[in-house]
């Protein structure tokens, strides 16, 4: 068998595959492995501005490997150089905007990478699920970037009867961004993909920044942060470079030529 994510860099954007269907995509420490190597690959390369995940039909990713052994990417002491902390932690802390494009259903462990996503877009015949507490566990790791977007009547009503939804429930209730026809979902994809590439490179990652940051900081520490940021970025070379560019009507150098 190939890698179990495959890597493509065009014009810009890095598109990760998850590419295992007939194990649905599930988060075998192999599959953890290639998704924690690829983000960082995107993250490293210069010449990519966007990365997109996605995946092989039928199934985006059916969460834990239920028909492996104790290596899961849950248990304690599995093998994975990159557990499945470590994946969310990388796709959030990503300077470079990370998409998720889903394709099929989304449950426990997949659900996270949804959530972990800056944007998550799901074709509309889709279903999410916490599912975990129907085999006995919980989907304690991907709490961690679930709860944030969710309001705690909706966490709870998931969590706790593990009932399938569709991906405009999901959507409804902050775990994606948006929900679209399947035959529309490149199209919103690409959208979405292009609105991100008219941004400056370190102004996107002080925007992410922002978003983690502000809401846990107290708000007299949170004005002087953010100002002293905006004064680093006013006076920086993208901000100077996007200026000329808007007087001259022209596009910036960052964005990628087709």
């Amino acid at each position: 068998m190939g890698d179990p994510v495959r890597y493509q860099v065009q014009a810009g954007v890095a598109t990760l595959t998850l590419d295992r269907p007939e194990n649905r995509n599930a988060l075998t420490p192999e599959m953890l492995d290639g998704i924690g190597e690829s983000v960082g690959r995107a993250v490293a390369d210069p010449a990519v501005r966007v990365v997109v995940v996605t995946n092989t039909p039928p199934v985006f990713c059916a969460g834990a490997d239920l028909k492996g052994s104790r290596s899961r990417s849950d248990a304690p002491g599995a093998g994975p150089r990159h557990d499945l902390a470590a994946v969310l932690r990388s796709i959030q802390d990503s300077p470079k905007p990370v998409v998720a494009r889903i394709a099929g259903h989304c449950m426990g462990g997949g659900v996270g990478l949804a959530a972990a996503a800056d944007l998550s877009v799901a074709a509309d015949d889709v279903l999410f699920g916490f599912t975990e507490v129907r085999v006995g566990v919980a989907p304690a790791v991907i709490s961690v970037v679930c709860l944030p977007k969710m309001r705690r009547s909706d966490a709870l009503e998931l969590f706790l009867t593990g009932e399938r939804i569709t991906a405009e429930r999901a959507s409804q209730v902050g775990l994606i961004t948006m929900s679209v026809p399947r035959m529309a979902l490149d199209e919103a994809i690409a959208t979405v993909v292009d609105a991100l590439l008219a941004g400056a490179p370190g102004a996107l990652a002080a925007a992410k920044t922002l978003v983690a940051r502000v809401p846990g900081e107290d708000r007299e520490v949170a004005f002087r942060w953010t100002a002293e940021l905006s004064a680093r970025l006013f006076a920086s070379e993208e901000a100077a470079e996007g200026m000329a560019a808007f007087r001259e009507k022209r596009s910036p150098s960052w964005r990628p030529r087709a």
